[in-house]
């Protein structure tokens, strides 16, 4: 099949070149070693597979399941890791751990939780708010970052709700402090990952940010979604996370739609069920143990199977496996020539919740500098961790 110009050149993080502009979002739980291996075994290695986001604090006081976590296979590259901070003293000790031990090729700042525990304390998505203590923290980390090559990213929410949008002024103060490129997940912190994510957002966020790469998240269930995004928005590339849970193959659909070529993968159940059985056995040797293994793969069944013919019965069984061979002997009983099941199979996936009220610190709102109180809940914030 002859293919298309590409319809997105590939994505460039100051020295660090991304073939095909798709990144994995980090999604705690999800994308450990054997999620990402799963990733690029089945949409290639030319994307960017970011690993669970850890906190800068946990990093630094080297607590064994975070040295775990930031792991990457022997094949692994570019090497990437996101890093939770509130603080711009552990983030700078933190970026200084990941560069100097050469544990990472490419580091991304998380500010998009919008968790109620991290968010009542200033963290996450509520703390581009303050701007100039985010300014602190992206400066700390380039600093640390940039004698080693590394990029640092920062990836943001367009900001806590409707009335207090911080995503336009963190993303001007990324790119003057030296991040490598900025990614929006075109919704507030109150609406978590419920309603529609605003593409115009990105559109906005593009126009104010000139010199460095602005990536698009938010609603990317599909290729065509993200070919859409690219056209709509002017964006230099997208950041996927729900859109691939079960669907790992979603990045070969990527691939194939940014060097312009309509194939998709359309996988049978059996197609479906290798996969799945792979991911454990992946999930097994990370975690070294059958059992944690196994129990990691619940949740994700219900992602790989969404849309085929499963009966109820069989769906229970499954959400409580706990050996590779109870899982063999439970997919074997499957009808497992069935073909994909197109509609029933796509869009929407993983809790999208509702809109709610975001919890912050006291007095949070009244200016944009922050107090030395705030200043203390901020740091605590870090003992919290989640995506964004």
């Amino acid at each position: 099949m002859t293919l298309a110009p590409a319809v997105a050149p590939p994505l460039r993080l100051r020295d660090l070149t991304i073939a095909t502009p798709v990144v994995l979002a980090p999604m705690a739980g999800i994308t450990n070693r054997a999620f990402r291996r799963l990733c690029r075994q089945s949409g290639g290695a030319d994307s960017l597979y970011v690993s669970e986001m850890i906190t800068s604090r946990a990093l630094v006081e080297r607590t064994p399941i975070t040295m775990k976590l930031i792991e990457h296979d022997p094949d692994e590259s570019p090497r990437s890791i996101q890093l939770y901070s509130t603080d711009p003293l552990t983030t700078a000790k933190a970026a200084h751990i990941l560069a100097s031990e050469d544990r990472c090729d490419h580091i991304d700042l998380n500010f998009g939780c919008p968790v109620p525990k991290v968010t009542r304390k200033g963290g996450g998505s509520a703390l581009p708010w303050k701007t100039e203590w985010f300014r602190a923290i992206v400066a700390a980390a380039v600093r640390e970052a940039s004698p080693y090559d590394i990029p640092v990213t920062v990836k943001m929410r367009v900001g806590i709700d409707a009335e207090h949008h911080t995503y336009l002024d963190a993303g001007r103060i990324a790119e003057a402090e030296g991040a490598a490129s900025v990614a929006l997940h075109a919704r507030t912190a109150s609406q978590a990952y419920s309603g529609t994510a605003d593409w115009s957002a990105i559109a906005r966020l593009k126009e104010a940010v000139t010199s460095i790469p602005v990536l698009g998240n938010g609603d990317i269930w599909s290729a065509d979604d993200a070919l859409r995004m690219v056209a709509e928005t002017g964006c230099d590339g997208v950041v996927v996370g729900r859109g691939c849970l079960g669907r790992p193959w979603l990045f070969a659909d990527l691939a194939a739609a940014f060097t312009g070529s309509d194939e998709r993968v359309s996988p049978t159940l059996r197609e479906v069920t290798d996969t799945l059985r792979r991911h454990a056995a992946y999930l097994v040797e990370f975690y070294g143990d059958e059992i944690k293994g196994c129990r990691d793969i619940r949740k994700h069944i219900a992602w790989y199977l969404k849309g085929f013919r499963v009966g109820s019965s069989l769906r229970n069984q499954l959400a409580l496996v706990n050996s590779l061979a109870a899982l063999d002997d439970l997919i074997a009983t499957l009808d497992l020539d069935q073909p994909w099941p197109g509609e029933a199979a796509d869009g929407p996936r993983g809790r999208a919740g509702s809109e709610r009220h975001v919890v912050l610190p006291e007095g949070w709102l009244d200016n944009r500098d922050l107090s030395p109180k705030q200043q203390a809940d901020v740091a605590a914030a870090e003992e919290h961790n989640s995506g964004g």
